[in-house]
């Protein structure tokens, strides 16, 4: 893939804009909006930058309150020392501070302050800041893609063997959307550690288990479902109830410390993201996402009046809409059907695959699901045990990949890939 971001640029370019949206053609023109992005400006690693890479870079380098970086909205207010409440106290900038909020508040913390360590380090070969927190950034994707990789191998590996699991790591690796993996961006962090705490919490160690699926939470808000396959295994450990499957009955046993220490560490991400949620960043997060982003919880009418439009823009004359849906679409059947088929099968892995499709898909906007979607495990093993025919193996690998090509291309160039 690294090689693919040096050497597709230098043999072929794209016809601009990209009109797969009703609002992209205005950013992707040349000399549009997004090639004025201050942090998208660097030459080094430029094809491996775009869009919400900027508020990553801004946030490693200048914080959540970065002056490059565009507002939205008003701001909630100042206290002595900075804007917020204590213990989340936001320090205001040197002179007459700017009014709103900062976009980079729609993006959680941990990938950027990952970020933010590995750069001096980075800087010390000679690099602009700019240069090393995106070559820091870069590092983070994909040693967080290959534990992702390693993690879903166990995982599939527990259901259909040795090369069922090779299957289902290769068929994350060559996804669609898949080059997310290898840029500045947070799936490859996101599913290294979201697929890293579901292994470790099949394999018994809890508390790794829940500091991963926390550390997940703070990099991307689906990371808070993780609660959801943690508890399952909390029920089926019987520390606290067993269940008479037979006349459906449930008995409790009381509430041993065993069960109590069990339960703070299932809970975990769920705690972590409500006292975030209480925060000004989460306050922050709110309102940016509400007001610019258009996306919110459950927001029912938002996404079917979205959806139904992007369904008929399939049948208009643009083919590049008709293209990116697609796609779109594509995945979010798949990630549904494999998902409620592996809820007998596995439903740790299929509950929580199905709660990031739902949550994400019922959130507003039509566009980013084929993106969302990478996150739920039981698609690659529902590939997986399809793959075992030869026939449908070869297909789907060919297909995927000269897919992943065109979308990594679009991202390339600054064109819109979800």
């Amino acid at each position: 893939m690294l090689a693919y971001h040096v050497w597709a640029p230098a043999r072929l370019t794209v016809q601009r804009p990209d009109r797969a949206l009703s609002w992209t053609a205005d950013s992707t023109r040349l000399g549009g909006a997004q090639s004025a992005k201050h942090y998208l400006r660097e030459p080094f690693l430029n094809r491996h930058v775009a869009w919400d890479s900027e508020y990553y870079l801004a946030i490693a380098l200048g914080g959540y309150e970065d002056p490059h970086v565009d507002r939205v909205g008003e701001s909630f207010g100042t206290v002595r020392g900075g804007t917020g409440f204590w213990p989340f106290i936001i320090p205001e900038m040197e002179g007459t501070p700017r009014p709103g909020i900062p976009l980079s508040y729609a993006f959680f913390p941990f990938y950027p302050f990952l970020m933010r360590l590995l750069t001096p380090l980075f800087s010390l070969a000679g690099l602009t800041p700019i240069a090393a927190a995106s070559l820091a950034g870069l590092v983070i994707s994909l040693l967080g893609a290959l534990a992702a990789a390693v993690s879903l191998f166990e995982l599939a590996r527990d259901e259909l063997g040795a090369e069922g699991g090779l299957r289902a790591a290769f068929y994350l690796l060559i996804f669609p959307s898949a080059f997310f993996l290898s840029v500045v961006y947070t799936e490859g962090l996101f599913l290294g550690l979201a697929f890293s705490s579901l292994l470790l919490l099949r394999r018994g160690y809890w508390g790794w288990a829940a500091l991963l699926a926390v550390l997940a939470t703070f990099t991307r808000a689906a990371g808070v479902l993780l609660v959801v396959p943690m508890v399952i295994a909390w029920v089926k450990q019987g520390d606290w109830l067993e269940l008479d499957m037979e006349w459906r009955q449930i008995y409790f046993r009381g509430l041993p410390w065993k069960a109590i220490g069990h339960a703070l560490l299932v809970f975990a991400p769920l705690l972590a993201f409500v006292a975030w949620r209480l925060s000004y960043f989460g306050m922050a997060f709110s309102r940016v996402e509400e007001v610019f982003f258009g996306r919110g919880f459950l927001n029912l009418g938002g996404t079917y009046g979205a959806w139904r439009q992007a369904f008929f823009s399939m049948f208009e004359n643009n083919p590049q809409a008709t293209a990116y849906y697609v796609v779109e679409f594509g995945a979010i059947i798949l990630a549904l059907t494999a998902c409620i088929a592996g809820l007998r099968k596995y439903p740790d892995l299929a509950w929580f695959g199905l709660l990031v499709v739902v949550l994400s898909f019922t959130s507003g906007p039509a566009q980013g699901m084929h993106r969302y979607v990478l996150a739920a495990p039981p698609i690659f093993l529902f590939l997986s045990e399809w793959g075992r025919r030869p026939a449908f193996d070869r297909v789907w690998t060919i297909a995927s990949v000269l897919l992943m090509g065109v979308m990594g291309l679009m991202f390339m160039f600054d064109m819109w890939a979800g």
